[in-house]
């Protein structure tokens, strides 16, 4: 999991995950993982939504009623504080995902037929 995190390779831990900040690479460049297995799809957002952006809108607000700050103090508090809440945790989450469904082995959901269990 440490790997994914890091933006490692889940079955290697030498090559990389991504291509850019969010974008995935078709396949690890060292052992020469596919990533079609990886649909992490708005699961990070989720995350960041649910754990980073409600507090801190619940902060933006509270100094807003608490101390009614100009708005240049909120350029200068607000918006960085939403900002790096946001965007950093984006990449590890995504990683830590791509990772789980490759650990877990996670694949397309389907209908099982009727004589399976």
């Amino acid at each position: 999991m440490r790997a994914g995190v890091l933006g490692h390779c889940p079955r290697c831990g030498k090559g990389h995950i991504f291509d850019g900040f969010l974008k995935m690479r078709d396949a690890c460049e060292v052992c020469g993982l596919d990533y079609a297995f990886a649909d992490p799809a708005d699961g990070p957002a989720f995350f960041v939504l649910c754990f980073a952006c409600v507090p801190s809108v619940i902060l933006t607000l509270w100094i807003e009623l608490a101390f009614n700050p100009p708005f240049w103090v909120h350029l200068l508090t607000s918006l960085p504080f939403l900002l790096i809440t946001c965007l950093l945790p984006l990449r590890p989450l995504k990683g830590w995902l791509v990772a789980s469904q490759f650990y877990f082995k996670a694949r397309q959901g389907r209908l099982a037929p009727a004589d399976e269990p």
